[in-house]
């Protein structure tokens, strides 16, 4: 392992990088994009379950206890992997590895306390089933994906993607009380979804993974059969957004544009099949969030023709 790459000196001070601030480090421990992505995720089950009477108000008490929540578990995954950060090039400029913030037991209490105070306030504020949810996407990502499987096991990837489908039931579940059948297909595609999305960026980041000893391809010695594997797993988005019309949960021209984005992110990875290349690798990688993105849009886009009446429900 190169030396720039080694873990920093444990008797360094607790000391914050000049110019930046302890807010912005503390922030950072919370990983905003993902914690926007899973409200986002959260929002799109919500529209879906009831497209016709949708309450603000409950939709805004669920998408700051899910934020809570995410932030928390978020922290603990920083905790916990801090190790295997100070490993990796992607991931050595972190708080904690880079020692701008302590790798002590106060991350880990702030982490549990958003975690935490999110479960209960979805429990207590919309309902039991919704904190539920939300407890299921925690105990995945915190226990099962990161403190288990991650370093262990090829399909950390595959289990934890319950992690990011789990926001759609709680979604679901704030808006109705239960999990429809719509919102269980798309708590489907949201979980079929993660592992193109990981895997390409896993392929393009194959060598530092490696460096870090984590086993985050289906085969980390045969990029060729990985690469294959995501086409694979990205393909399989197109019968799920089939399940997901199947349900009745979406009209037409939702349906047709969920065929259409799961058709390009198998167009965008389909060259990995006979070749992998970072190029390629960046490719599908980078098309997987504005796929998500689009498919949550889509669901609102329904919500609106529902409503509109401009087309059957």
């Amino acid at each position: 392992m190169p030396s720039s790459d080694a873990a920093p000196d444990q008797g360094r001070s607790d000391a914050v990088r000049p110019g930046r601030s302890r807010g912005r480090d503390l922030l950072e421990l919370t990983k905003p994009g993902i914690t926007a992505l899973i409200c986002l995720v959260a929002v799109g089950g919500f529209v879906l379950a009831d497209p016709r009477s949708i309450d603000l108000a409950r939709l805004a008490e669920l998408v700051v206890t899910g934020a809570s929540a995410s932030a928390g578990a978020a922290m603990l995954n920083h905790y916990l992997d801090r190790d295997l950060d100070a490993r990796m090039r992607r991931t050595r400029r972190r708080p904690i590895p880079s020692e701008r913030i302590a790798p002590g037991s106060l991350v880990a209490a702030l982490g549990l306390a958003f975690l935490g105070a999110g479960i209960a306030a979805a429990t207590l504020a919309l309902n039991p089933l919704t904190g539920f949810s939300i407890f299921l996407g925690g105990l995945t990502y915190v226990v099962v994906y990161t403190a288990w499987l991650k370093r262990r096991s090829s399909w950390n990837i595959v289990i934890g993607g319950f992690a990011g489908s789990a926001p759609a039931l709680a979604g679901g579940a704030a808006a109705v009380g239960h999990w429809t059948p719509g919102v269980l297909a798309f708590s489907l595609l949201v979980f079929l979804w993660t592992p193109p999305h990981f895997w390409s960026l896993a392929l393009l980041l194959k060598d530092d993974y490696a460096r870090a000893g984590l086993p985050m391809l289906p085969r980390m010695d045969d990029p060729a059969y990985s690469g294959k594997v995501v086409v694979v797993s990205a393909a399989l988005l197109v019968p799920a957004a089939v399940l997901l019309g199947w349900t009745g949960a979406v009209t037409w021209p939702v349906l047709a544009a969920l065929l259409v984005l799961g058709l390009l992110f198998v167009a965008v990875t389909a060259p990995l099949w006979q070749h992998v290349s970072s190029r390629l690798a960046r490719r599908g990688f980078v098309y997987s969030g504005p796929y998500l993105l689009g498919v949550i849009l889509a669901l609102c886009a329904n919500a609106l023709f529902v409503r509109s009446g401009f087309v059957g429900w």
